[in-house]
């Protein structure tokens, strides 16, 4: 990291030539730069000159070492995503270039078209904002998942539940005052929750993964862990991000449109939130470990016991 966050590994000037080589012979490399808010994986935004000489902007996504994941599979998983939300209308980048081996980019990577706008976190109108974020995350629900889409879409349910795989609680949620009770809750329902149509499951469905302009969506990012199962999983996760950044009321009316856009209640959210409540004790720093966001946090999780039960 360097001393504004940002990963400072960029591609050489030699990958990216080789790379245009491929998707735009002729071009010539203009700049190689980072991106901000780049989480979890290394993103670079490159701008080159094509040969007829209209500049453009193309961002490279290569895929940290996180766990068992297999790299490869991650990167075909999102370009897939990608060309799927590209023919449905869901605003997302355009798939531009797969190397799932990491023959050029060194690593397995994507390469999409780049979407200006920011992300916000602070929004001055937020319960408009939770609505337009609701009606966004039904559209991605309703998006079809014949076999073939279902084939590379991980199995949402189990992605989400990652946390009971250990078979009792474990340390990290020990470690939180309500970690242990989460766990059991969550155990118990886990075996009976209602059956409900699947669709397509974002699982990081949250304001830094879109980007904004004007009032207007203009991206939904970071399709890596893409998966096929309990909507309800997305609608939970978005409530905890809004609701740990002291936007209750918003996190209220999001559920709200969102259950008129699909026209039924989100069942089982209160033990997908219990579900996402697993992720901040995780990883708690910089996330619920100061107030008033630790705070909110055990109101969240005092919230989802109650919806649950």
């Amino acid at each position: 990291m360097d001393d504004t966050g940002q990963r400072s590994d960029l591609p050489s000037e030699e990958t990216v030539r080789a790379l245009l080589g491929e998707i735009a012979p002729g071009s010539a490399v203009l700049a190689i730069g980072s991106l901000p808010c780049s989480f979890s994986n290394y993103t670079h935004l490159v701008e080159a000159r094509s040969a007829n000489g209209s500049v453009s902007r193309i961002v490279i996504r290569r895929y940290v070492v996180f766990g068992n994941y297999d790299r490869g599979e991650k990167a075909r998983r999102e370009f897939k995503t990608l060309e799927l939300l590209q023919r449905y209308g869901i605003p997302a980048p355009r798939p531009l270039y797969l190397d799932e081996k990491g023959v050029i980019l060194g690593t397995p990577g994507i390469v999409t078209s780049y979407v200006p706008g920011e992300q916000i976190a602070s929004p001055p109108d937020p319960e408009s904002w939770a609505r337009s974020l609701a009606t966004m995350l039904a559209r991605i629900h309703s998006v079809p998942c014949d076999t073939t889409t279902r084939s590379f879409l991980l199995d949402a349910n189990s992605e989400a539940t990652w946390f009971l795989r250990s078979g009792s609680v474990p340390d990290y949620m020990k470690a939180h005052p309500d970690g242990a009770a989460v766990w059991h809750t969550a155990h118990d329902l886990w075996p009976g929750i209602l059956q409900v149509p699947a669709g397509l499951v974002h699982i990081d469905y949250w304001s830094g993964n879109i980007l904004w302009d004007a009032g207007r969506i203009m991206a939904i990012l970071d399709w890596e862990e893409a998966a096929y199962g309990d909507p309800g999983i997305d609608v939970a996760y978005c409530r905890m991000d809004m609701f740990l950044s002291g936007m209750g009321e918003a996190a209220d009316e999001f559920l709200s449109a969102y259950e008129t856009e699909v026209g039924r209640p989100v069942a089982n959210l209160g033990f997908w939130e219990l579900a996402a409540a697993a992720r901040p004790m995780f990883s708690p720093e910089g996330w619920i470990t100061e107030s008033p966001a630790k705070e909110r946090f055990s109101q969240f999780i005092a919230d989802a016991r109650r919806r649950a039960d």
